[in-house]
């Protein structure tokens, strides 16, 4: 099997897994507003996540996709298997070690985090925060040792493992908050999200041991594998702990606003998340070792060739996401989430939210693939340096605009700013790398991006006849409405991309294929 063939069917696991995550991850979250509704509740459950969040990322996130994986990955793509287990031992140790106080200090400190966190609630809102902040900590233990466990795995190019993991995660929380919710409200979606924790952690470990698994309880922080680790992962910790003062400023000025605007800014991000997370982070995740590995054996070319092919499909993919979005945004919303408590004011909100958010799909789907390029290359303080500058970015626009536009207003900053990270990765890139097939992935780009503007005005004409016809009180009308523009869009714009000749549509093709069980092998897209 060709190194192309693996990336595909690598691409295709992960994103049927993160398919079945994703639409778990809606009954989840239409499960939670039905219950209780946009308002200060859901507030408090959503800002109780933030410095549980915060730990997750500090100590595991930027460590594992900055460092740890590139590290571990080299000495494995070497043969020295013996070195690489001693360093993720030893980096699993002191992980646990760091997480267990990094907790205790904030189970500690609690309150006086949370009152930064949402200056602008209510004393017995504040307290409820607090008291989900608390439950959610012991989640973030389980996610540091599956985060860890993952990165192993995905080393070993074994994907489906951790995938699946998130599946069982929005699983155990729709579970427990359908059968419990009712009864002790709010608290029940917590106690979900640490039991999905733990099941996330526990079904990794039979691939982990299959690999062989050669942990040694060592705590040695002058082995060459953590120095490396660490001279890497310092930058990233200065840009993570950065961005997350984005967060909690965000955090701050949204809770000044009327209740439930919290609520409307992460349905609407997660809605916006979705082609991110299902074709990006497929991608990404799927190519990363292949970069990595041709990174330490100087092979450039197939490097540069790795990342084109990647950012092109990846652009192939989400710009009509962009487009359908704005087209359908408000159809979608009112479908999927205005039932019991979530009002069509709450659909009002969340679809002016969500229109502002669809700007930046594009940006964060390539800078989530280009941070790889550059973690891949060993370079850290490159992306680290560009996110604390559009982080700086972030924070002005939001206050500058949160005033003038209420929510929306954080939600266009946050896609400018997206935007504006990506193109200055790519620069740089280009002046890192020499060249980076930028005319093909320029012409690309324009030819999705052509097709796709013809596509949103397809799918919003098809929703207004529709919705005109049937009308919109009933969810198979609905349904019939927003289900027939998606069709329509579809079609429109894979019709477009084979007249245009899209490269990119072949991979789509190829990808398709996979899912279906076809095992033709891929041409040459090149």
């Amino acid at each position: 099997m060709s190194e192309r063939e693996k990336i595909v069917r690598a691409v295709g696991i992960i994103t049927i897994a993160m398919v079945a995550a994703r639409i778990l991850g809606y009954a989840r979250e239409a499960l939670l507003y039905a219950l209780f509704g946009q308002n200060r509740i859901t507030d408090a459950y959503n800002a109780a996540f933030s410095i549980p969040d915060f730990i997750y990322m500090i100590l595991i996130g930027g460590a594992l996709s900055s460092a740890f994986i590139p590290v571990f990955g080299s000495y494995i793509s070497k043969g020295e298997k013996d070195e690489a287990w001693r360093t993720a031992s030893i980096l699993i140790n002191l992980v646990v070690i760091l997480m267990v106080a990094a907790i205790a200090l904030g189970m500690l400190f609690t309150p006086q985090l949370v009152n930064l966190l949402v200056a602008g609630f209510k004393a017995g809102d504040k307290g409820l925060t607090i008291y989900l902040t608390r439950i959610m900590f012991f989640q973030t233990f389980f996610m540091g040792l599956s985060g860890v466990t993952a990165g192993i795995l995905n080393a070993y190019k074994h994907f489906s493992a951790p995938a699946w993991g998130s599946v069982l995660y929005n699983l155990s929380i729709v579970i427990i908050g359908w059968l419990l919710g009712p009864r002790i409200g709010i608290v029940a979606f917590a106690i979900g999200v640490v039991v999905g924790a733990v099941l996330n952690f526990a079904v990794q470990l039979p691939a982990l041991l299959r690999l062989g698994v050669r942990y040694r309880p060592l705590l040695d922080l002058s082995d060459p594998g953590i120095r490396q680790i660490g001279a890497l992962v310092f930058p990233v910790l200065i840009g993570l702990s950065v961005s997350q003062l984005n967060l909690f400023v965000s955090q701050n000025l949204v809770s000044w606003l009327p209740s439930g605007q919290l609520g409307a800014l992460k349905i609407a991000q997660r809605i916006m998340q979705l082609p991110i997370g299902i074709f990006a982070a497929a991608i990404g995740t799927a190519i990363f070792p292949t970069l990595t590995e041709q990174s330490a054996r100087h092979e450039l070319g197939q490097f540069r060739r790795t990342f084109s092919l990647g950012l092109r499909t990846i652009n192939f993919l989400t710009i009509p996401c962009v487009a359908g979005l704005i087209a359908l945004g408000l159809p979608v919303i009112r479908l999927f989430f205005e039932m019991m408590n979530f009002t069509a004011d709450s659909t009002a909100a969340t679809s002016a939210a969500l229109f502002y958010y669809s700007f930046g799909i594009v940006g964060y789907s390539g800078s989530m693939v280009l941070n790889r390029v550059y973690y891949a290359l060993q370079d850290t303080k490159t992306p680290v340096a560009v996110g604390i500058g559009t982080v700086f970015l972030n924070i002005a626009l939001n206050v500058w605009l949160v005033k003038p536009m209420g929510h929306t207003g954080l939600a266009l900053a946050y896609s400018l700013v997206g935007i504006v990270n990506m193109l200055i990765l790519l620069f740089l890139l280009k002046a890192k790398l020499g060249h980076i097939d930028g005319r093909k992935i320029s012409v690309s780009a324009a030819g999705s991006a052509v097709a796709s503007l013809v596509t949103g005005g397809a799918a919003y004409l098809v929703v207004n006849q529709l919705e005109g016809l049937l009308g919109t009180a009933a969810k198979t009308a609905q349904m019939i409405s927003v289900g027939g523009a998606v069709a329509a869009g579809v079609l429109v714009y894979f019709l477009l991309a084979s007249l245009l000749h899209l490269e990119e549509f072949q991979l789509a093709l190829e990808l398709i294929k996979k899912k279906i069980g076809l095992k033709k092998r891929l041409g040459s897209l090149q």
